[in-house]
């Protein structure tokens, strides 16, 4: 399949998503915060609070996966904490393993999609434009040498962040 076809970017709830995994951008412990994590926490209540405390938190750009208990759009959610912006070459590799990983995992349990949010780009502080090329590079590095996922979503919050995926995406393939 065309790589191009595997990739959809849109705007709206990541909980919401039907997809056989989604993306918490979560922090190191695992046991809920802000954003993206608040809004993951929240919707899947708090089962997912408690399987989390037994997986003892997860490192800056590793993942682990829990179920996605009264998520009912996706069987799993994937959580990987990204960096703290601080603009080093560190910072990117660790966004690009956060990338990595997740879809690793998506691979692992033959997932046909996963769905990211922009990770890193909130109270993170790290630049739109910089780690929405990096997702959407590791992204397709990943999906030129595997299966699966077969279709990957990148979820945004606000039509400014949809664009500028879409725009990275466009020059990419034109």
């Amino acid at each position: 399949m065309n790589l191009i076809k595997r990739i959809k970017i849109l705007k709206g709830d990541i909980t919401q998503i039907k997809s056989g995994a989604i993306v918490n951008a979560a922090n190191k412990s695992l046991l809920g915060g802000g954003g993206v994590d608040g809004a993951i926490h929240k919707a899947a209540g708090p089962g997912l609070l408690e399987e989390c405390k037994k997986l003892n938190g997860c490192e800056t750009g590793e993942a682990k996966i829990t179920g996605a208990h009264n998520i009912k759009t996706a069987d799993y959610i994937i959580h990987t904490p990204g960096p703290v912006y601080r603009n080093s070459e560190h910072d990117s590799q660790l966004l690009k393993n956060s990338y990595k990983n997740s879809l690793e995992l998506a691979k692992q349990k033959g997932l046909l999609s996963i769905a990211f949010p922009a990770i890193s780009c909130g109270v993170y502080g790290y630049p739109a434009e910089k780690a929405a090329l990096i997702a959407v590079n590791t992204t397709l590095e990943f999906l030129k040498k595997h299966k699966y996922p077969d279709t990957v979503y990148f979820v945004l919050f606000s039509d400014k962040h949809k664009k500028i995926y879409e725009n990275i995406l466009q020059d990419i393939f034109s």
